[in-house]
């Protein structure tokens, strides 16, 4: 796991994130050029471990709040897609009135990856989720990550949840 700070943006948000993503397309540059062919087998996982508000604050940023967005990346990764349910922007359709409203975990996310990617079982994603617990939301995960290719996993990811 690597961290990049500065993504507290309470203020000034647009610079900064400007800034901010700037740096971390060339860093996944970087990381391409120096894993060559290795990258074809490579996903990574830009994540944060909150998100902002919907609503700018008054000086031009945003504050923390509950749902957030997940970027995965990589050579061995389908990519071009939005995936995962959008719940809308409207006021009513926002958490508490201020939030984007979260429709699924970033574990459910990072399991299916595991699981598709490394080949991980239920037992070995317990193990480093401890305490997540495998749900039907992992399953469409799956099948939204479009990277199911071996018939054998689905048909046990299907007995676990029976």
């Amino acid at each position: 796991m690597l961290e990049l700070g500065g993504w507290d943006t309470h203020n000034n948000q647009a610079n900064r994130l400007t800034r901010k993503l700037a740096e971390l397309d060339n860093g996944l540059n970087a990381l391409e050029s120096a894993l060559k062919e290795t990258w074809n087998d490579t996903v990574v996982v830009i994540a944060t471990e909150f998100g902002r508000t919907v609503r700018e604050n008054g000086t031009g940023g945003t504050d923390h709040g509950t749902a957030s967005c997940m970027f995965v990346a990589g050579g061995a990764v389908k990519g071009g897609k939005v995936l995962g349910e959008w719940p809308g922007l409207a006021p009513e359709q926002l958490f508490e009135n201020r939030d984007l409203q979260p429709t699924s975990s970033a574990f459910s996310w990072m399991s299916a990856l595991l699981s598709e990617h490394w080949q991980m079982s239920p037992d070995q994603l317990a193990k480093v989720f401890p305490k997540f617990t495998l749900s039907c939301t992992f399953i469409k995960v799956l099948c939204y990550l479009e990277l199911i290719r071996r018939k054998a996993i689905w048909v046990d990811l299907l007995r676990t949840f029976n």
